[in-house]
């Protein structure tokens, strides 16, 4: 469970965390999975080469029944060397906004996960994984099924767990 200290960063048995300064824009934990749950993509940062940051778009389902989520990509490259170096990422995602009645400026909700990465290596879970990201873009069931079985075996799924995350709801103006 989460305690304070004095310099008021949330602690929990992955870390510690600084608390979101305008704390009046903070997300529910609700509006957060809603965001998760809607949005199709976000950027997944993490430490590259050299101490240098590498932020790659990516695809993401989020299960909420595990409160972690899942991403799938090439078996090698920078990305996977990157994690296997150091499994701590984040990942930001933020909706398209939307405008109130006679306002010109965008409101648009964003969330930032802090969390480590792995690979999944159960076959289940993979194919689990594949096919709830696949319907996030599609209906099409042939189209799903020739993914499956053709590039999924091909694919490494990644599973994100989450250590902490924070929402927020800027007003653009």
């Amino acid at each position: 469970m989460s305690e304070k200290r004095s310099d008021e960063n949330t602690i929990n048995d992955r870390g510690i965390f600084r608390p979101m300064r305008r704390f009046r824009q903070q997300l529910s934990k609700e509006d957060c999975i809603r965001v998760l749950t809607e949005e199709k993509r976000g950027v997944l940062s993490m430490l590259g080469d050299n101490g240098y940051p590498y932020g790659i778009p990516m695809n993401h389902w989020y299960d909420a029944g595990e409160d972690k989520l899942y991403f799938h990509g090439a078996r090698v490259g920078h990305k996977i060397d990157s994690i296997t170096k150091c499994s701590k990422v984040s990942y930001c995602i933020y909706d398209a906004g939307y405008r109130k009645e006679g306002e010109w400026a965008l409101n648009v909700r964003s969330v930032v996960i802090f969390g480590r990465i792995g690979p999944v290596t159960d076959e289940k879970k993979r194919q689990l994984i594949g096919e709830r990201l696949l319907r996030k873009f599609t209906n099409d069931e042939a189209y799903i099924q020739k993914e499956i079985r053709d590039a999924l075996p091909r694919a490494q799924c990644l599973e994100l767990t989450i250590d902490h995350m924070t929402g927020k709801l800027v007003n653009e103006s």
